[in-house]
């Protein structure tokens, strides 16, 4: 971890309300960790849409367990792929519909074709790709 260095920023007083009852909704104890994790999302975006590096996530999928053959595709599509599989939770939610999630880490643009192909199988009803960098915040 670097070190903490200070700095100021000058903000329009409307903008800095906004902001301030962003920190107070988002339950951030301080203005600085709220500006830190920004900072961290955008960065992270950013490294998310040009592919330039490593990326961490999670992909949360919903989907009906009765429906023929998906859960072998969902299993032939992570073992194709077991450099990005890092784990997996399995959870039933009810007599129909299962919750896994899968934990990735690899370049970008394949945790998101991953992702994609999982999401657009047959009987998967919410699939949802969460991201962060997998590079230390003084890389």
């Amino acid at each position: 971890m670097s070190e903490i260095v200070r700095f100021s920023v000058s903000l329009e007083s409307d903008l800095l309300e906004q902001f301030e009852q962003y920190c107070r909704q988002q339950q951030y104890a301080t203005r600085s960790e709220a500006i830190r994790q920004l900072l961290r999302d955008k960065l992270t975006a950013d490294a998310w849409e040009s592919n330039s590096q490593d990326v961490a996530g999670t992909l949360t999928l919903v989907y009906d367990h009765h429906r023929p053959q998906l859960r072998d595709r969902m299993t032939q599509l992570q073992h194709d792929n077991p450099e990005m599989v890092i784990a997996t939770l399995h959870a039933h939610l009810n007599h129909d519909l299962c919750l896994e999630v899968i934990v990735l880490r690899g370049p970008a643009a394949r945790l998101r074709t991953m992702a994609a192909h999982l999401r657009g199988l047959k009987g998967i009803h919410k699939g949802e790709l969460v991201i962060a960098s997998a590079e230390p915040d003084d890389a």
